[in-house]
């Protein structure tokens, strides 16, 4: 793989809970041993450590996926009938536009990290 890339480093409390999860999202894993797990989805990178005593209700660990296209990946992750209540982990919320700030929508996966997922401004 060339040119530059950043990919976010996230807890997982369990290894096989996290990667079935993501597979739900279209995830594959792409490597994985005790100590690291990394997830792909074409260019899209998620890497994570091992992390048993997480408290999912006051996890602060995040990230951000930037795409071109916010609505097709919406949809599709919409299918898959996450909850979307302000408290629910895990969670998915509709699209959402706060000012001075990209349309985005959030996704909460059941460690409590957030992915803010924004679309790529012109």
């Amino acid at each position: 793989m060339s040119g530059n890339r950043v990919t976010a480093n996230l807890p997982s409390s369990d290894f096989t809970a996290t990667a079935d999860f993501y597979a739900r999202l279209g995830f594959d894993v792409a490597f994985r041993n005790a100590g690291w797990m990394i997830l792909k989805r074409g260019a899209l990178e998620l890497e994570f450590f091992p992390h048993p005593e997480l408290d999912k209700r006051t996890s602060w660990f995040s990230a951000c996926i930037r795409l071109d296209d916010i609505d097709s990946m919406l949809a599709e992750w919409q299918t898959v009938g996450l909850p979307d209540g302000e408290t629910d982990i895990p969670r998915l919320t509709g699209a959402f536009q706060l000012p001075d700030a990209p349309r985005m929508f959030a996704l909460v996966d059941p460690d409590g990290s957030l992915l803010r997922v924004l679309e790529n401004e012109d």
